[in-house]
């Protein structure tokens, strides 16, 4: 499996311009007592998440990553995708689980059953709340 197989979900790289106008913003503050110092973590934590934080679809699975650690769902585990009332992907798994999918919105499940391969049934791709 080659990684053009896989789709990738990210959050949108504003958050990481934000971490790093943020990262900058907090310099001054962090220079004027160095007890302070550890104020430059709260940006540095929110640029690697933006970074790395997310889902990744092939043809044998989900990847889904988050600030630190992963964890990979395969196909046959997954019984439903589906939205939350937030708009949000979740995947419910068989045993029970209900995951929400970093990064994924609602609107992007066609986009994400299409990284396994199969297909939709014609009209399903367009319609709301499915």
């Amino acid at each position: 499996m080659s990684k053009s197989d896989t789709v990738r979900f990210r959050h949108n790289q504003a958050i990481l311009v934000a971490a790093v106008i943020a990262f900058i913003g907090a310099l001054p503050l962090a220079n004027a007592r160095g007890y302070l110092l550890p104020v430059l973590l709260v940006p540095l934590g929110v640029a690697v998440w933006a970074w790395r934080a997310g889902t990744d679809a092939d043809a044998r699975g989900l990847r889904l990553r988050a600030l630190v650690g992963q964890r990979r769902i395969d196909w046959d585990q997954v019984v439903e995708l589906a939205t939350d009332p937030r708009g949000r992907a979740v995947a419910r798994l068989d045993d029970g689980q209900q995951v929400t999918l970093p990064a994924v919105r609602g609107v992007d499940l066609p986009h994400l059953v299409s990284a396994t391969g199969q297909r939709l049934p014609d009209g399903t791709a367009g319609t709301p709340g499915q």
